[in-house]
């Protein structure tokens, strides 16, 4: 019991800590990591648990969508990536697809690297000017 608070604790505060570019990597991490528990879900036939992380991810991509910053041009290509996969998402999560979530799994993880490569061309100073979303 301990070391879960103390793990919780450790977790609060690398969020509470984060530049707004860490807290969209830590998002893109942690809908990779619900989209992977979602498709072992599948595998096992746990139709709940599978629901659920879809659902986590769904949510994700939702927060990446309200939060885009308009009055940059790409915030549409990166709106119209958003609702392809939020449809992909809809339709795994209607049919159980494991393969609809591999594929979403790959852009998740183009995004990520993508928004890897952003954060280390980025001076930490520059940091706060960078998000889109």
């Amino acid at each position: 019991m301990i070391h879960n608070n103390g793990y919780a604790a450790y977790a609060n505060n690398k969020i509470m800590t984060a530049s707004p570019a860490e807290l969209t990597l830590m998002l893109y991490e942690g809908a990779i990591k619900f989209c992977n528990i979602a498709i072992m879900a599948i595998e096992e036939n746990s139709i709940e648990k599978a629901n659920n992380n879809i659902q986590k991810v769904e949510n994700i991509i939702t927060e990446f969508q309200a939060t885009l910053n308009h009055k940059y041009p790409i915030a549409r290509e990166f709106d119209n990536v958003y609702s392809y996969l939020q449809r992909r998402l809809m339709e795994a999560n209607l049919k159980k697809d494991k393969d609809i979530l591999e594929e979403v799994l790959g852009h998740l993880r183009i995004l990520r690297d993508t928004w890897k490569e952003v954060m280390q061309k980025v001076p930490h100073s520059q940091e706060q000017n960078v998000s889109i979303s």
